[in-house]
């Protein structure tokens, strides 16, 4: 798959301790499978040291503590038509959180080939 000139940059910020209510899987990773399994380009999930939301609340990494339920934010680029068909079924899964959507022109993708 290639993509060049116009497309989207999707962000959906998300706890490292979000659940899907469905599989039980980390969140972030059940969003990951999805947007595979509907063939958008590529995702990465990126976890934050420090960060806070709606909440107010902080959420940092401590020495004393392994994980304070730390911000998660995955990032996606693909064509916008292929974000919109796959967004709503994100959408519904996410009970806290943040989505954004700018666009973006693509420089260069490229992956190794298959085989």
């Amino acid at each position: 798959m290639k993509i060049k000139g116009k497309a989207v940059l999707l962000r959906i910020f998300i706890g490292e301790k979000d659940k899907d209510p469905e599989t039980k899987k980390p969140l972030y990773k059940r969003i990951v499978e999805i947007l595979k399994e509907n063939n958008i380009a590529g995702a990465t999930v990126i976890r934050g040291i420090l960060g806070f939301g709606a909440s107010s609340r902080i959420h940092e990494v401590s020495i004393l503590s392994l994980s304070e339920d730390l911000p998660v934010i995955i990032e996606v680029v693909d064509y916008k038509e292929k974000i919109e068909k796959v967004l709503p079924k994100i959408e519904n899964l996410i009970k806290n959180g943040l989505i954004t959507m700018e666009d973006v022109n693509v420089i260069k993708y490229i992956g190794k080939e298959k085989g």
